[in-house]
């Protein structure tokens, strides 16, 4: 009988929600360097190159990787000789990890977990609790699997009954485009077949905390059915040209897992979700003899790449710009903002429309008219910082906002990731606005151009309250210009083509 106690458990949750927090595995480290020396894609390119080196930064300065730091998914395979020492239940246990994980002074972790999703919506402040799931098995041990799992690339999992006789390869080839960039790719794909409903995306979450292997598995071949299906859908995946961050390009992603079940003979469960450009997962086993050490990375894993604006980008002072100066821009171009930025996402867009809705004005010093307005959550800062990790949110849900930003603040344009819906599109076209993207998987790279932060509006809402930053050559590109013309339409639409007339290499 092993003993494993309590304190030991919420040691290692704590330890390993923090190291993943700032390193990325090695395996997609390697991976992603490997797509970068071959993408040849420059918007694709420039964008792996931002997420290496906020990689990297992260690495040396052990700060989040990403500002939306996640969800968290716990995987317990629990030996059935084993006898936890506690007199809490073991979720209270592995909670009690996370609360101090995301509670850590050195590196704080942005509560994102909402009690009530379907009523106030009342962030927990500790992000608890985590999903967890737990199964006995034979042994005297506890395998445990860590991971943290971004809401940008959760809200693109898909789901769906296939008939038996359906094709899996043709459902994917199709959902993959509809899930659009706001899972930032390039990362992987988790993919759950069989089983129940249930099972199916239980499998395919399961899966995305395997390391990446494509590459030995292209060199030596498929063994099996399920190694056939994985090279098949990234071969094909990979030719849909949508590329890093949806601008086009050869890697969208950078592996596809599989996990099946048995199912009913007149079922076909068929789940996928993927792994956004933050990966981050740990793995570790539990004896009796103490708490969880995680192997920790050497610099030298991380590839030489180190990320620069372009000679060409163009300097605008956001103090200064103009409606004219703003439909000069075009799509694909590399701007650097300097000056005055505007914050705010879901919930700060609510109480925006709940006030207009009322014939209320905004608070007091809140003005948006000809400013520039940031998707964002940040990450508390520590130290000498201004403000922790602070990348983009993905844009599309703000999209039924955008009119009326646009029709009544006198908003000149705004800055996220991911692709524009057509109504949002549409408004930008019409009021000869703008919408800029910022690489998601570089939040800890972009706050080091924000220079000063402050609260304006809504303080209750913490890291969803209106701030002004002051930027200094922040890193964005032009995605949909003011006649309406999107680089996430375009940019794949390109490089699909490119993709069918020359070889790809990979490996």
């Amino acid at each position: 009988m092993t003993i494993i106690r309590e304190a030991d458990l919420i040691t290692s949750i704590a330890d390993s929600l923090q190291h993943i927090s700032y390193y990325h595995p090695v395996d997609y480290i390697k991976a992603l360097g490997v797509a970068y020396e071959l993408e040849k894609s420059p918007a694709a390119r420039d964008a792996i190159a931002q997420i290496l080196t906020n990689s990297r930064m992260c690495a040396e300065g052990h700060r989040p990787l990403c500002q939306d730091t996640g969800i968290v998914n716990v995987f317990l395979k629990v030996g059935m000789d084993v006898h936890f020492e506690t007199t809490r239940s073991l979720d209270d246990v592995v909670n009690e990890g996370v609360r101090q994980a995301y509670l850590n002074p050195d590196n704080p972790l942005r509560a994102s977990i909402l009690s009530d999703p379907a009523g106030r919506r009342t962030n927990t402040r500790d992000n608890t609790p985590a999903v967890i799931h737990v199964s006995l098995v034979p042994g005297n041990t506890v395998e445990v699997s860590v991971a943290s799992k971004g809401g940008g690339s959760e809200n693109k999992s898909k789901f769906v009954m296939l008939n038996p006789s359906d094709s899996i390869v043709d459902w994917v080839l199709k959902t993959v485009p509809t899930m659009g960039a706001g899972w930032c790719p390039p990362g992987m794909l988790g993919i759950g077949i069989g089983g129940t409903a249930e099972k199916a995306m239980l499998m395919a979450k399961e899966s995305l905390m395997e390391d990446i292997d494509m590459a030995s598995l292209l060199i030596r071949g498929p063994k099996n059915r399920i190694e056939e299906l994985r090279i098949e859908l990234y071969e094909k995946v990979n030719a849909l040209g949508i590329g890093a961050q949806g601008l086009g390009g050869l890697s969208t992603v950078l592996d596809v897992k599989i996990l099946d079940y048995p199912t009913h003979a007149a079922s076909l469960p068929v789940a996928m979700i993927p792994n956004c450009a933050a990966t981050r997962h740990a793995h570790f086993v539990l004896d009796g003899s103490g708490p969880a050490h995680l192997p920790i990375p050497t610099l030298s894993d991380w590839p030489q790449v180190s990320w620069a604006a372009s000679p060409s980008a163009r300097r605008v002072d956001l103090g200064t710009v103009t409606a004219a100066d703003v439909q000069s821009w075009k799509p694909g171009e590399t701007i650097l903002l300097n000056g005055k930025l505007l914050t705010g996402r879901d919930a700060a867009h609510k109480r925006i429309a709940d006030l207009f809705a009322k014939g209320e004005p905004l608070p007091v010093g809140l003005d948006f008219k000809n400013r520039f307005i940031y998707y964002v959550g940040p990450v508390d800062p520590v130290r000498d910082e201004v403000v922790g990790p602070a990348g983009p949110t993905t844009a599309t849900r703000m999209d039924k906002f955008t009119d009326m930003m646009l029709e009544k603040t006198g908003l000149l344009g705004m800055v996220g990731k991911a692709e524009r819906g057509p109504v949002a599109i549409e408004s930008i076209r019409r009021h000869k606005s703008v919408y800029l993207i910022a690489v998601g998987g570089a939040a800890y790279l972009v706050s080091k151009a924000i220079r000063a932060s402050r609260v304006v509006a809504f303080a209750e809402l913490g890291m969803e309250a209106v701030y002004e930053f002051d930027v200094q050559d922040m890193p964005v590109t032009v995605a949909v210009d003011s006649q309406g013309q999107s680089v996430h339409e375009t940019g794949p639409a390109e490089w699909r083509i490119k993709i069918a007339n020359i070889p790809v290499v990979t490996s």
